[in-house]
């Protein structure tokens, strides 16, 4: 099983120009797997919170493109918080740890990038079940 230490924090590549910057994003470069599905989150009110879940095989790769948030990691014994507030950082987000996204900051938005299409037989979406399934 993974732990909260198995979460990285990646500063991607920017090409800076003075008419504005870059960030190009590859599978298996910048990111660290195949990119199957991407989506966003946005509109969230200030100080709200998503996610609050674990997958069983999908990894993630959260960005705040705009604004911050924190990510609150959990993989049953230990709990770390991850802040995300520069277009330019993503968080890896491997399967089996417990994800919350917190404190979102008015007008942001979270871009995720993940290695599965959507399949909703790979969610945990009840922490106690989380629990069970970790100390299997």
């Amino acid at each position: 099983m993974n732990t909260t230490y198995d979460c990285s924090v990646f500063e991607l590549p920017r090409i800076k120009n003075r008419a504005g910057n870059i960030t190009p994003v590859h599978n298996n470069i910048e990111i660290p797997f195949a990119i199957k599905r991407t989506f966003y989150l946005y509109d969230i009110p200030g100080g709200e919170s998503r996610g609050a879940h674990a997958h069983k095989e999908c990894h993630q790769f959260l960005i705040a493109v705009s604004g911050s948030f924190e990510v609150l990691l959990d993989d049953s014994k230990t709990k770390r918080i991850v802040q995300l507030n520069r277009p330019y950082v993503g968080l890896h987000v491997p399967p089996g740890i417990w994800a919350s996204e917190i404190n979102f900051s008015s007008g942001s938005i979270c871009l995720v990038f993940a290695s599965h299409t959507y399949n909703e037989k790979d969610y945990i979406r009840d922490y106690n079940e989380f629990l069970d399934y970790v100390h299997e």
